[in-house]
């Protein structure tokens, strides 16, 4: 065993663990901070593939922009852990059952493409082109050449997905009391005041009425 192979071994095992403290830890702070560990153990995987680009981007995408706005998320929200776990042993048999399909679609996957003399085409291009070959590109070149269609659709589900989100945030509560400063600014005199015309002076009703009474007790 060389050195590659034991830091591909023990990135593995750290992955793993952290994996499964994801999913097994009380605390969701502690549940995301493994998963950040998680992703730095996938990026130092993939940099020893020579998947450099998409090591970076994990870092970058991920841990320096998702996790870190999911954890504030997370420890602002106070959230509480009892009322997370109710009807956790009701939904585990499916949950399980789901879990062990993934696990052994992702083997299907992996022993497949590791298949002993079924070497993929792509390794045989970088063979060839070993001194000017570049990850980058060739990540480009398949994103914007085979896969361009579902990535055009995978853009379009997340604008809109973008926009619904701060249309929520921006629909009017009903018991809210915001002003709007620029309706205090063009607001005028004659929308504060209204001037009503009526009469200077006005016969009292009570009058007739008080005459009345005094005339039944006079009878």
């Amino acid at each position: 065993m060389d050195v590659k192979t034991g830091f591909f071994y023990f990135f593995s095992i750290v992955l793993l663990f952290a994996a499964f403290r994801v999913i097994t830890s009380r605390n969701p702070v502690y549940a995301v901070l493994y998963l950040v560990l998680a992703f730095f153990q996938a990026a130092a995987i993939w940099l020893l593939l020579r998947a450099e680009f998409l090591a970076i981007a994990l870092v970058l995408v991920y841990v320096g922009a998702v996790m870190v706005l999911f954890l504030f998320v997370v420890m602002m929200l106070d959230i509480k852990v009892d009322g997370l776990r109710e009807g956790f042993w009701k939904h585990f048999p499916l949950a399980a059952t789901v879990g062990v399909f993934i696990a052994l679609e992702m083997a299907a996957v992996l022993m497949g493409g590791f298949r002993v003399g079924d070497e993929p085409q792509s390794a045989v291009a970088l063979g060839q082109a070993s001194a000017e070959f570049s990850n980058t590109r060739e990540l480009g070149k398949v994103l914007y050449g085979q896969y361009v269609y579902p990535l055009e659709i995978a853009g379009a589900i997340l604008l809109v997905a973008m926009i619904a989100a701060i249309a929520l945030t921006l629909r009017q509560r009903k018991d809210s009391k915001q002003v709007s400063p620029s309706m205090q600014v063009r607001v005028k005199a004659r929308d504060r005041m209204t001037v009503l015309k009526m009469a200077s002076t006005k016969v009292a009703l009570m009058d007739d009425a008080a005459s009345a009474t005094t005339a039944e007790k006079k009878e």
